[in-house]
């Protein structure tokens, strides 16, 4: 994906101090840490908007609302009745589900404590104003994306030639999907992984390995094809770090291996979706014609260490 536009802010307002406690950011919400086996209330809470929730309920349905592989913290808002009304992944990326502006302010006000944060990410609107919160913490952006979400449904989709080899990666395959990975991830934002962190980029890499996650069509010891399951509920299945090896492109490849595997995610699951740059024309004419359509508008904030 190309790179999106730069921008900067002017952020000087120190953070609040941390109290004891749950934290009240307003008279109308008090803030928490969730606790396990409060997932199932969670998980209620998020499948009211399964789409755009999908990234934090996989977390909770893989590893449960308290695990270091969530790479940060979930909190949730809760209003005079005890009853949940905004749910938040605070930690390396920030994600968020906010039914009322309370829990929003709340949300943001918590995520300024949070100095491991890397980046920011949700629906362009809400984004936006989460962020009129957050910025108040003197913290910079680096840069700031703008993305489409697209969509797959289930239902009818156009029938190509299935690609003879298309797979569950496995351990074998670690070295060369780390190094797809870590290059598109760079491209988007800047920062090599592999780079900074390859100890763990290659961990959390082997580890959706494992779970069977990683999708990839290798021939002669070559990665010709890559996609990550990066989160799935039974509802919505989300796809990222689609890869084509640039010395076969234009033949079709890309095209046949994410058109069956769509297909096979489909069998499990209600719809599909995927993220991709506003300015990459050339990769949202390929998940058209792959069968996907524009449902919304997200929003990246890269922030600076």
């Amino acid at each position: 994906m190309s790179t999106p536009p730069r921008t900067r802010y002017s952020l000087a307002a120190p953070p609040p101090a941390r109290t004891h406690g749950p934290r009240v950011p307003s008279a109308a919400v008090a803030l928490q840490p969730l606790a396990a086996g409060e997932e199932r209330e969670v998980l209620d809470f998020l499948g009211a908007r399964p789409l755009h929730t999908v990234m934090m309920a996989s977390f909770v349905r893989d590893n449960g609302l308290v695990s270091p592989l969530n790479r940060g913290t979930f909190y949730g808002c809760r209003d005079a009745r005890g009853e949940l009304v905004g749910v938040g992944l605070l930690g390396h990326t920030v994600l968020f589900e906010a039914r009322t502006d309370a829990a929003l302010a709340g949300l943001a006000a918590e995520a300024r404590t949070v100095h491991t944060t890397r980046r920011i990410l949700g629906e362009e609107a809400r984004v936006s104003r989460f962020w009129r919160h957050y910025a108040e913490a003197g913290r910079t952006a680096a840069q700031v994306g703008r993305e489409l979400l697209y969509e797959q449904q289930r239902g009818p989709v156009g029938v190509w030639d299935a690609p003879p080899a298309l797979r569950p990666a496995t351990p074998d395959d670690l070295s060369e999907v780390a190094a797809a990975h870590a290059e598109l991830a760079c491209r988007e934002s800047g920062v090599n992984p592999l780079a900074v962190d390859p100890v763990g980029f290659r961990a959390r890499t082997a580890q959706r390995i494992e779970r069977g996650r990683v999708w990839v069509w290798v021939e002669a010891g070559r990665l010709i094809f890559k996609a990550d399951v990066v989160s799935e509920t039974p509802e919505v299945v989300y796809l990222e770090g689609i890869y084509v090896n640039p010395a076969e492109r234009g033949k079709g490849y890309g095209l046949r291996c994410l058109m069956q595997l769509s297909r096979a995610l489909l069998q499990r699951a209600g719809s599909v979706c995927l993220l991709v740059n506003e300015q990459n024309v050339r990769a949202q004419e390929f998940y058209e014609r792959a069968g996907y359509r524009l449902q919304s508008y997200y929003r990246t904030i890269y922030l600076r260490p």
